[in-house]
């Protein structure tokens, strides 16, 4: 087989492949010749050839023409799935060429997704409609190293999670403030505030240990005296974290708050009034430092500070000009 594929990757041409698929349509040599512009000579010796690298013959000639053997549909099957992708590749690059069309890929961290990737990736969808986009969700640290490969063009994270931030550009965007929440089949809560304590009795859904996320709620619980628990449930996915909690009233968990209050509003979960002393971690746009950008990253990213402006919360004056305009009106 390496062989066979070392031969196949030296040697193949295209036109080979498209004589193939004419073959096939037309049932002979000589009309196959003819599509392609090529002598039949010439495209008898193609096929031979072709037919050599694969050390077996590909047709059977047969009264009503050359017919495919077993090998041969398996080949030009092959065949006509890539002359189908460089179709494709040639109206991706005739796309690209014009502005309309492309590929971008974006990771993101979990808290930034609802309220500052959606809706940017909607504005950009909505104006490139025949953008191709591709989101994957998952810690910072993975996330890097996938922006390191070139697998990703840009991250939606931290940069100072890496073990050498300085190689990033990093343009931060906003924080991820944390909840602590249960499922809505949970008793209701009381309306003042809930102290870690207080929740002794409930089981926790964590994040694993290499996580941010699971050291910030080790820091909580130490700064309320308490040992983190022995018998947690450890988990990354936010699916898995929202079902086991609406499956039992005993259990309990640490959410973005943005993502908490989508669950909340559907009435999957309850936040609970727990206050916590850590400080909100804020996230950022992360991305290659000296890597050039696509026109789609640059304007994935401009709609990306377009939304963080509108999330951050305006100083004191401008809220209260902003209301005395509305009042007057």
């Amino acid at each position: 087989m390496k062989d066979t594929l070392n031969v196949l990757l030296s040697k193949l041409r295209m036109k080979q492949l498209q004589l193939l698929i004419a073959l096939d349509d037309l049932k002979s040599l000589h009309k196959a010749a003819g599509a392609m512009s090529m002598t039949q000579s010439a495209a008898s010796k193609a096929l031979q050839e072709l037919e050599s690298m694969l050390d077996a013959p590909l047709f059977e000639r047969s009264k009503t023409g050359m017919i495919p053997n077993q090998l041969g549909h398996c080949v030009i099957r092959y065949a006509r799935l890539v002359a189908t992708d460089l179709t494709a590749l040639c109206q991706d690059v005739a796309e690209i060429r014009s502005g309309r069309g492309g590929r971008l890929a974006v990771g993101a961290i979990m808290g930034a997704i609802p309220e500052c990737v959606v809706p940017a990736l909607n504005r950009l969808h909505a104006g490139q409609p025949n953008l191709s986009i591709e989101v994957m969700e998952d810690t910072s640290a993975r996330m890097l190293l996938q922006l390191d490969d070139g697998r990703l063009d840009l991250v939606i994270g931290r940069a100072a999670v890496a073990a050498d931030p300085s190689k990033y550009q990093y343009r931060p965007l906003g924080d991820e403030p944390l909840s602590v929440v249960v499922g809505y089949g949970h008793p209701p809560l009381p309306k003042k505030e809930v102290r870690l304590r207080d929740l002794a009795g409930h089981r926790w859904v964590m994040y694993p240990s290499h996580m941010p996320l699971h050291a910030l709620l080790e820091r909580e619980m130490d700064l309320a005296g308490l040992d983190m628990p022995d018998n947690a449930i450890s988990t990354a996915s936010t699916f898995v974290t929202v079902a086991l909690l609406q499956s039992s009233p005993d259990l309990v968990s640490l959410l973005p708050t943005a993502i908490a209050a989508m669950f909340v509003r559907q009435k999957m979960l309850r936040l609970v009034p727990v206050k916590l002393k850590s400080p909100s971690q804020t996230f950022g746009v992360v991305t290659r430092k000296g890597g050039v950008l696509s026109s789609p990253a640059e304007q994935f990213i401009g709609l990306l500070c377009d939304e963080a402006l509108e999330h951050t919360p305006a100083p004191a004056p401008v809220r209260r000009r902003a209301a005395q305009k509305r009042k007057a009106a």
